[in-house]
Order: structure tokens, then sequence, then C-alpha cells
């Protein structure tokens, strides 16, 4: 089958692979140093936001999701997922960022001061843009850690959580200890569901939310969620999950599984950029004041410069690396150029 032509390229002084939170602030700090820039996202803006639960509320103030000194006005303490979703796509447009929405990054060749990105969009068509430098904010949200149980393959198994409303009058298992899964267990306990909640540890997670701690706890306490501490999965089932609990193995009724064991860096794609992973977190190796990887020219922003360290960095302060980097670029990249007309045939990278 014959491929579509790729599109004519398109160059600019840095291209942002992440069109999240973090990408965009990264975006706007280069922008304003006089680069020109563009960002690739294979999904929507803000996509992982996008995908958090329908009626999500952040746990953090409005001005502490701000970037680019825009005011985040909400009449609430803390702002939800649809205020966070407008805000972000007011500033992409305030300060008219060039986003390049579903376009999957299939390799980049080069080095730094002329690399090559290669893409495919939704239609199977190829574009190519040119960069002198990269800013690589693609998050983690997009990949889940799997359990590696029979049956975890199922339709019936999920590892995000949207809305409570197609599982009502069901049986759900909620596996995790953290806020993820106390959000949505009690989500759906409060609308009609018979929630099993399953978590290897022994209570819930340190890091759950002061005010959803007690909540999750109670209604575990009052058998209205029905909780299994020190316990894995062994199987899921059509109909059933067997479990592995202190007294044994157990097996329950089942009808849907939220699997919410946290996610991970895309760590192959960094691999395959030639960035040094050290460590069980698989921390990246960088510049901790430029954040420019061992790899010229590549720059790491957000989530993804703690590894496996998930927990550690959020919108409130990966909004700040695009500053650090757009202080880089300027050390790297002395003035803005325009388009390149050589192609290195050394490729760095393939996803």
């Amino acid at each position: 089958m014959t491929q579509p032509a790729p599109s004519v390229s398109d160059s600019f002084d840095v291209l942002v692979i992440g069109a999240g939170p973090t990408g965009l602030a990264c975006a706007i700090d280069a922008q304003r140093e006089g680069f020109r820039v563009a960002l690739i996202d294979k999904g929507c803006l803000c996509n992982s936001l996008f995908h958090y639960p329908s009626n999500m509320t952040f746990f953090t103030t409005p001005e502490l999701l701000e970037i680019g000194n825009i005011p985040f006005s909400s009449p609430n303490q803390k702002p939800n997922r649809l205020e966070a979703l407008e805000y972000y796509r007011k500033v992409t447009q305030h300060f008219r960022l060039d986003v390049r929405q579903y376009e999957h990054v299939d390799r980049v060749s080069g080095q730094a001061g002329d690399f090559t990105v290669h893409c495919t969009d939704t239609s199977q068509r190829q574009h190519t843009y040119q960069a002198r430098a990269l800013i690589v904010a693609t998050g983690y949200y997009d990949r889940p850690n799997y359990l590696g149980v029979p049956g975890e393959d199922l339709p019936k198994v999920f590892h995000y959580y949207k809305d409570p409303h197609p599982y009502f009058d069901h049986d759900v298992l909620v596996i995790g200890g953290k806020n993820s899964a106390a959000i949505a267990a009690l989500d759906l306990w409060r609308h009609g569901a018979r929630v099993t909640l399953v978590h290897r540890g022994p209570d819930m997670h340190r890091h759950v939310k002061y005010w959803i701690l007690p909540d999750i706890e109670n209604r575990i306490r009052n058998n209205e969620i029905h909780g299994h501490f020190k316990t894995t999965v062994e199987e899921i089932a059509l109909d059933s999950v067997r479990l592995r609990t202190p007294r044994g193995k157990h097996t329950i009724k089942n009808d849907f599984v939220f699997a919410m064991t946290g996610y991970h860096p895309d760590f192959s794609f960094l691999e395959a950029l030639g960035i040094r992973l050290a460590g069980a977190d698989r921390t990246p190796a960088f510049n901790p004041q430029t954040l420019e990887s061992n790899v010229p020219g590549i720059y790491l922003a957000g989530v993804i410069v703690a590894g496996a360290r998930t927990n550690e960095i959020f919108i409130e302060n990966g909004r700040f690396h695009g500053a650090q980097i757009a202080a880089g670029l300027q050390q790297r990249l002395t003035r803005p150029s325009k388009a390149h007309t050589s192609m290195s045939s050394s490729t760095i990278v393939g996803t």
C-alpha cells in the first residue's frame, strides 16, 4: 500500500513535543525570547487533562495553575477540569501558539541545531518539521502501570476513570490506594455502583488528600464500600475476580474493573532519543539549571524529569520549567534562525 507523501517541512527554532500545561508554558517562555516555536501532540490540547474524570476538581488553587502570567479566574477555591481546559484554551489563543494536534511523533533525526521530527496524523498523512532545539514535555498519563495478571486485557477492565453513570447497579472493583482510586471508588458508590476496593498496602496511602481520606475510610468502615487491604488481584474473569488476601484466595462477583495503579513516562521514547536513564526510578540525565538532557539540544520539562517518581512534579511546579529552558536556549541558540535546508540522515529515535 502506498503511503501518503510527507507534507512540506516547516522550520522552527524550538519544537515542543507535548501540548499540556507544561508544554504550553515552555512554548510561551521560548516565544517571549524571540524564538519561533511550535508544539506537537498526539492528542488534543491538554490531552491528559481532557481525559481526567469528568467532574474532577483540582487539589490546588487557580493561581497555582497559571502560566504565562495570565490570571486564572474562578469562583471556586479549587477549580475543576472544565475551568482548567477553558483557561488553557484561552492562554493558547492569547499567545497565538502554533499547536499541531493529533500528530504522533514517529522518529527524530539529526542533531542539535538541525533536528528533523517525523510525524503521522490521524488520517495517516505524514508531516516533517525541522527545529534547532527540542523540548520534550510528554507527561506520563498515557502510560498506565499494568497489573500483569490474566484477564487484564478484557474489555471490562479500565486504567482510566471518567464517569460513574454507566456502572450504576453493577459490581465494580477499584484497584489502588491513592487519590485516583479513592476518588473513583467514592464517585462510583455515590452513583449507585456496588464497590469493592483492593489495595496491596495495609491501608490507604499517605498521599490521599486530607479531605478525601476520612471519607473513603468511613465508607469502608461502614461496609458501604468493601475494602480489602494487603490484597492483590490474581485473575480477572468475565463475571468474577480472584483475589489473594491475608486469609487466602477469595473470588468476588464482578462486572467492571478500574485498575487505578498509576502511570509512568514513556521511557522507551526517552531512551531512543539517546537520553540516559539511571537507577530504579529511571531518572533521566539533565542539567539542573537549564534542563538540557545529555543529548545536546534536547530539553526535558514536567513530570518526566523525575522519572518514575511521578508524585514529585505537577502543573504547580512543572510550569516553571519553561523559564529555565528559555535561559538555556538563549545560551545555545544565540539568535533565532530561518529555515534550515540540510537534513541529517542519522535517525536517533523511532517509536
